[in-house]
């Protein structure tokens, strides 16, 4: 899968996931922000849980704020390979 292919896909699942169309420079902006230790400290998957949620202009509630935590926290995924992130969550394989 190419980067090209992910940022599509990307697009795609969060205009369906929040009826809103987000650009790709707006998701390549926020995606350089994002490191392995991101997806290492629950303080971090806060704060790029509020960006993504500003970004979209949606709230999120607490418990999925949670939610996503643990999903990430008990995935198997290397956290040094965000591509397998974005794949887990846009349901390829």
């Amino acid at each position: 899968m190419t980067n090209k292919d992910v940022s599509k896909d990307v697009l795609g699942v969060v205009k369906k996931k929040t009826g809103k169309s987000v650009t790709e420079k707006d998701i390549q902006k926020l995606a350089v922000t994002v490191k392995p230790s991101t997806l290492k400290s629950e303080a971090s998957l806060r704060q790029l849980i509020k960006q993504v949620s500003g970004l979209v202009n949606t709230q999120v509630s607490e418990s999925t704020v949670n939610e996503i935590i643990n999903a990430v926290k008990n995935s198997k995924i290397n956290p040094d390979n965000v591509e397998q992130l974005m794949k887990m969550m846009t349901g390829k394989k």
